[in-house]
């Protein structure tokens, strides 16, 4: 079964989650599957347009191959579910009531189930008591393949999103963000408005590292006051809505300097910027995702920078910030259209400083289609 979608063209959500479900139910069959069972995790509101709260009160998908889809929520939970009877029927349930029970009478007698990686591991265990003779997966195992290719609604949101990013990115580049004198966390939090700002409904996250704090990638944001002639990496995203109340992520990240760099950090920068666009590049349809990894490391290697860089060039993106594909050595899947992923390689001098550029890619028929615009040269920012 082939799992592309094409890229081109407006798609209604509706019509789209429809084609989502029977390409599962499809996928379903293929693998033995009898029923699916999508609870916390991006699957449910890919199929339904509902994210549920992550509260233990149960809420669960239950889709049999072979019969209509359920949803099962608390009963004060479900006015906030956007109810299309074409693609599921609703089972609220009463606090009384015990929504495990429910679920396995939906189950009925299938045996090969298929739950969230997410799903909370108590209601996984109550699960397994109440239908002792199933065979439990991930359902991963299932939908994984099929949300990691995007389709042209899926897109639109991922362009939009990175569209809305890359406005914030452009005040950071142009100097409309001040730097010097405010404390990383000031500047994270100026980052998190302006994102919402562009639209986006949620802030996933806002990192600011200066000076030596600019060689963790991952750095938290603290009261460290930026200061002048410094290298600060920001990395942010966030999720945005296009219409139908499920959200899609952005995620970008730029280096500036405050000053005058460093002669070391002006030609690492430059084998850095060198190396993404070369990455980017190389995601063509058909590449293995590990090539796409290796061709952005290997000039970071070659200027003796190999040990500096000890991260994946980049992860899948949607609904999650982080899902699959992933662009790491040994993943030897190759490329699809509709794949969509960062590239973001990184170069970090413990102590010193670091760099990171990244931008969101999606592989298309006609090569890599990136997302994000904003510029990628070292910016100046003194103010």
């Amino acid at each position: 079964m082939s799992i592309g979608t094409p890229l081109d063209g407006p798609v209604d959500a509706s019509l789209s989650r429809a084609t989502r479900l029977a390409r599962v139910r499809d996928r379903m069959r293929e693998m033995g599957v009898d029923a699916l069972l999508l609870s916390s995790g991006a699957e449910l509101p890919w199929l339904t347009g509902y994210e549920a709260m992550p509260l233990e009160r149960l809420t669960m998908l239950v889709l049999p191959a072979d019969d209509n889809a359920t949803l099962v929520v608390p009963e004060l939970e479900a006015p906030r579910v956007d109810h299309d009877p074409r693609l599921f029927e609703m089972r609220p349930w009463a606090e009384h009531e015990q929504p495990i029970e429910v679920v396995a009478a939906l189950v009925a007698n299938r045996t090969r189930l298929a739950i969230s990686d997410r799903c909370w591991a108590w209601h996984l265990l109550e699960l397994q008591r109440s239908i002792p003779r199933a065979h439990w997966q991930s359902a991963r195992e299932v939908v994984g393949p099929l949300r990691a290719v995007k389709d042209a609604h899926e897109v639109a949101a991922l362009r939009a999103a990175a569209a809305a990013a890359d406005s914030v990115a452009a005040a950071l580049l142009g100097g409309e963000i001040p730097l010097i004198g405010r404390t990383e966390a000031e500047v994270s939090a100026e980052f998190s408005d302006r994102l919402r700002q562009a639209g986006h409904d949620r802030v996933n996250f806002a990192i600011v590292g200066s000076g030596p704090n600019s060689a963790s990638p991952h750095h938290q944001a603290g009261e460290r006051v930026i200061g002048r002639d410094e290298v600060v990496v920001c990395d942010f995203g966030g999720s945005l809505q296009l219409g139908d109340g499920v959200g899609y992520c952005s995620d970008i990240t730029r280096t500036v300097v405050t000053g005058e760099p460093e002669a070391e950090f002006l030609e690492l920068f430059e084998v850095l910027r060198l190396a993404q666009a070369a990455a980017v590049a190389a995601a063509v349809v058909g590449t293995p995702c590990e090539q796409v990894d290796r061709v952005g490391r290997d000039p970071i290697v070659a200027a003796g920078y190999g040990k500096a860089f000890f991260h994946r060039i980049g992860h899948g993106i949607g609904i999650e910030e982080h899902e699959d594909p992933y662009m790491v050595a040994g993943n030897k899947a190759a490329l699809v259209a509709g794949n969509a992923f960062s590239v973001e390689p990184g170069i970090y001098l413990s102590g010193r400083f670091g760099a990171r550029i990244e931008d969101i890619v999606i592989a298309t028929e006609a090569g890599p289609l990136p997302c994000n615009q904003a510029d990628h040269g070292l910016a100046v920012v003194e103010a």
